[in-house]
């Protein structure tokens, strides 16, 4: 079983590319450059792995060889039967390390290692909507701290049952937006709503977008007499001191009319430092939307109005499942998922990425 000659030559590249590494690494001159240094490890630790299952195919198709041999050579039937299971292990060992190799050389998402804002706003629904904005708040960030990403709130707008209307999230850590990129769209709530005396179900929805965190070297750059920088006193829980100085700050970007705020945080500095980030990501967005307008994924493409019947999930109560229209995938396990357990869902969404990536890369071949 040998590779396509197109998987061979990006082989070929990347074992190029990692002895050129590794000579720049041993240079004095990349050793005193911190940053360099950095980032051409990093790549070379990306290529590695990839080089090493290309050395696990080459012992497997020695083994195989090996294997065909002894069953045209061998006339002892218990000897030929030995053979022919090693061949078979063979077989199955290459072809799963030849779709290892294939889905290790798909193109990757330049954004896949940021961290992310994770803005989620209450649709139609009304105080219920507010209700299930705060659990898919608390779900994402339980899902976050388990996999050992930092949460902070940026902003938060609450509702009178203690609900968001809004709430926007910093999920930091590395590849934080490859985990959660799929999760943009409308997410449907079906249950029956504390304050319903007849125990109807209720349906209400919320809307979920997830914007990758712009690098300290931004794709933006952001002219200081392009903005108007306002601080004034926060409002909402955080004790006395919260609520007596100008601690929280709304930046606005003339140009555009973009407009961010933060005042989750008692220090002013940090506050203006998240809502400068912030205002980055959204106009980097900006940027992406003009320049790619045809294929970009935006945010109003993937979250929709909030309506009801756009939704990418719906979360039923009643019968404790969760489904995934996207994939057609049920769970009955809407618990632990609200619980913050959403690898179930996200990773088979990362698979029917991939392999649709991979059958448009076929046809392209």
């Amino acid at each position: 079983m040998s590779l396509s000659p197109r998987l061979l030559g990006q082989l070929e590249q990347l074992a190029f590319r990692h002895d050129e590494l590794a000579q720049m690494l041993a240079s004095p001159d990349v050793a005193r450059d911190a940053a360099r240094f950095q980032a051409l490890s990093r790549e070379l630790g990306e290529i590695t792995p990839i080089l090493e299952l290309l050395r696990a195919h080459g012992r497997r198709e020695q083994d195989l060889a090996a294997a065909e041999r002894m069953l045209l050579e061998e006339r002892d039937a218990e000897l030929r039967a030995m053979a022919a299971e090693e061949a078979e292990a063979a077989r199955e060992a290459l072809a799963g390390l030849e779709e290892s190799l294939r889905l290790r050389l798909l193109p990757k998402d330049p954004n896949d290692e940021r961290s992310v804002f994770l803005e989620i706003r209450a649709g139609t629904g009304g105080e219920e909507a507010a209700l299930f904005a705060a659990d898919l708040a608390r779900m994402y960030t339980r899902y976050a701290e388990n996999r050992g990403f930092a949460v902070a709130v940026i902003s938060a707008s609450e509702s009178e049952r203690g609900g968001f209307k809004e709430i926007i999230l910093e999920i930091s850590g590395r590849g934080a937006y490859s985990r959660l990129k799929f999760e943009s769209g409308g997410h449907r709530v079906q249950r029956i709503p504390e304050t319903e005396a007849q125990g109807r179900i209720h349906t209400s929805a919320c809307t979920v977008a997830v914007l990758p965190e712009v690098d300290e070297i931004a794709e933006i750059t952001l002219n200081p007499a392009d903005l108007r920088i306002d601080t004034y006193r926060a409002s909402g829980a955080g004790g006395q001191h919260i609520n007596k100085t100008d601690s929280a700050v709304r930046i606005t970007h003339i140009p555009s009319g973009l407009a961010v705020a933060c005042q989750e945080d008692r220090s002013q500095h940090k506050n203006r430092a998240r809502a400068m980030a912030l205002l980055q990501a959204r106009l980097l967005e900006q940027e992406q939307e003009k320049q790619q307008s045809a294929a970009a994924q935006t945010r109003r493409l993937l979250v929709g109005s909030g309506d009801r019947s756009e939704r990418i999930r719906t979360y039923n109560f009643p019968q404790g499942r969760v489904t995934d229209h996207r994939i057609n995938l049920t769970l009955y396990r809407l618990e632990a998922v609200l619980a913050g357990d959403l690898d179930a869902l996200i990773d088979p969404l990362i698979r029917e990425y991939q392999a649709d990536l991979l059958a448009r890369l076929g046809e392209d071949a």
